[in-house]
């Protein structure tokens, strides 16, 4: 397996293109959106230069994954010679489904077909194909080529053979891949979006401040960001989108979207890619500012 197509160029989409060619696999980075490419190549290059200048990687490395990537907005095109394709599109039912279906006519027979959506059911989008046991879950975490952890998700009818083969995969980009089972929000959004919510209702009902609620779980818990700002890095809209896979899939009052961040998506206040969520970007996000509308 050496040929591998990502769907969808946007943070998660070049940051698994990243991974992939870093690793020598030759990667086909798809969008219909050829300023999408550019920007991601642009992306890519620019956190390749921070790994040299670390020392992760040399200058001949950083040429050889650049090298590893060729860029498409055909799908056809892209995905056609593919030993395995990385859904990493937009985090919506109807457009995976979509996506999946023209996978399924496109691709070899033999060709894994993986989702990087961080809460819609594998087994749903396994359905609309005629492969349900070669379709599985590869949930990256953000930044891609920082973090460890490959939430491989197995569908209801993903084979052992399958899931063996992208647990090594994962292995072989040096990531640590935990297998779980296909239920709302998995492992790692059923845990922390409820955590998220609780932090915006504490807002919500006036407990305390932006700033006030991010630092009790930084310095009181730990966590390298607070639930807040995590949030507007993840973006509100994507928060908002599991939350309501959760709700419904369990049918739980828990996993309720809380009033204010309904209205904030609704606002266009989406956090980091908006310019402003519960904090103000204006100014980069090295010096957090509280958005004026939380300003004491």
């Amino acid at each position: 397996m050496k040929k591998v197509a990502i769907i969808g160029s946007g943070t998660m989409g070049n940051g698994i293109a990243h991974t992939f060619a870093q690793n020598n696999f030759q990667v086909s980075l798809i969008d219909v959106s050829d300023d999408a490419l550019k920007k991601a190549l642009i992306t890519i290059e620019k956190n390749l230069d921070r790994q040299v200048v670390k020392g992760v990687i040399s200058d001949g490395d950083k040429s050889k994954t650049l090298a590893n990537i060729q860029t498409f907005n055909n799908l056809k095109e892209g995905v056609g010679d593919a030993d395995l394709v990385v859904e990493a599109a937009s985090e919506n039912l109807e457009t995976k489904l979509k996506i999946f279906k023209e996978l399924d006519n496109l691709t070899k027979p033999e060709t894994i077909l993986a989702s990087n959506t961080s809460s819609i059911s594998i087994t749903k989008i396994a359905s609309i194909t005629n492969r349900t046991d070669r379709v599985i879950g590869m949930h990256f975490m953000n930044p891609v080529p920082v973090m460890k952890l490959v939430e491989v998700i197995r569908g209801y009818s993903t084979s052992n053979e399958v899931t063996n083969t992208v647990l090594e995969l994962s292995k072989s980009l040096s990531k640590s891949p935990v297998e779980v089972n296909d239920y709302p929000g998995f492992v790692a959004n059923r845990i922390l979006m409820p955590m998220i919510n609780e932090a915006i209702y504490t807002l919500f009902e006036g407990v305390a401040g932006v700033a006030e609620i991010d630092t009790v779980m930084k310095l009181g818990m730990a966590h390298p960001m607070g639930p807040l700002q995590l949030a507007d890095f993840i973006g509100l809209d994507v928060c908002l989108s599991i939350l309501e896979v959760l709700h419904k899939g369990f049918g739980n009052p828990k996993y309720a979207p809380c009033p204010l961040l309904v209205n904030m998506v609704a606002a266009g206040k989406k956090g980091v890619k908006s310019g402003e969520g519960f904090y103000s970007y204006d100014h980069g996000t090295k010096d957090l500012i509280v958005a004026e509308k939380f300003r004491k």
